[in-house]
């Protein structure tokens, strides 16, 4: 490798260049470019064309001219302006309202959980976890998942699994049918969808939204990672994006790491009669 070669692989920032570019720092950068160099070539046009090359050299190899430009981008950019820019869609909270359909209240009827012995909580019943727990086991079996999701999916073609990132998408060819967290949340979702239709009254009338609400609040309760086999916990983290960060509550497995689940967090409501 050439000297300049080494010398612009040092300077390179991967994680501000190519797929991880933050757009909106890039051409607020190219914007304070195009100004200092407008600004120095009424002093001399040479050195207004100097700033202007090495700015924009400057930003190919580092994602930014200005030091500390993701920071004060996220900080000071508006919410909707970074959201057209971000490459990663953040959790978005649930926009139908909870009266139209209470996931929680559906499972408590089913009998698939119950109130806990210990605490003001939710709790598996246990004939539902144990049942629940055999078929993701069932499931582990590459050639049984591939098969189970084809079936509840009505594929007939042959499906593959592909990893992207924290995502795992299942595809039908060059097709894809479907995106999961984490490989453990798909066995969670696909082990829970042959049990809740014997359980739920009109699964069969439910839309994929309702049944994906089910599926997904299930994973909230699950304790042995249905992956590799370890503890489960629940913690709440910021979650970092080219242009965003946010807090959210995650379920991922201890081991090797599968995310189950991630929802934004939620402030918890002030007591009534608290001091505003």
């Amino acid at each position: 490798m050439s000297v300049a070669r080494e010398t612009l692989e040092r300077l390179r920032q991967p994680e501000y260049t190519g797929e991880n570019r933050c757009t909106p720092c890039t051409v607020a950068n190219l914007c304070i470019t195009a100004v200092g160099a407008a600004v120095l070539s009424v002093v001399a046009v040479p050195l207004g064309v100097g700033f202007a090359v090495l700015g924009v050299a400057g930003i190919w190899l580092r994602g930014y001219l200005v030091p500390k430009t993701p920071e004060l981008t996220k900080r000071y950019f508006p919410e909707w302006l970074l959201a057209k820019f971000d490459k990663q869609p953040m959790p978005e909270a649930d926009p139908v309202p909870p009266e139209e359909f209470d996931p929680e209240a559906v499972l408590l009827e089913a009998g698939v959980v119950e109130p806990c012995e210990i605490g003001d909580d939710l709790c598996l019943t246990d004939g539902f976890e144990a049942d629940w727990r055999g078929r993701m086991g069932e499931l582990a079996d590459e050639g049984r998942l591939r098969a189970e999701l084809a079936d509840q999916l009505d594929v007939d073609g042959d499906v593959s699994f592909d990893s992207y990132g924290d995502a795992y998408i299942a595809r039908e060819g060059d097709s894809h049918i479907g995106q999961w967290e984490s490989r453990a949340a798909l066995l969670a979702d696909l082990a829970a969808a042959e049990e809740l239709p014997e359980r739920v009254d009109g699964w069969p009338a439910l839309n994929p939204r309702r049944r994906s609400q089910l599926l997904g609040g299930l994973r909230v309760f699950v304790e042995v990672c249905p992956a590799c086999g370890g503890a489960v916990t629940t913690d709440t983290e910021v979650v970092e994006s080219c242009c965003r960060s946010t807090t959210v509550v995650g379920v991922a497995c201890d081991d090797c790491g599968d995310r189950l689940l991630e929802v934004p967090y939620q402030e918890p409501e002030a007591e009534a009669g608290a001091a505003v």
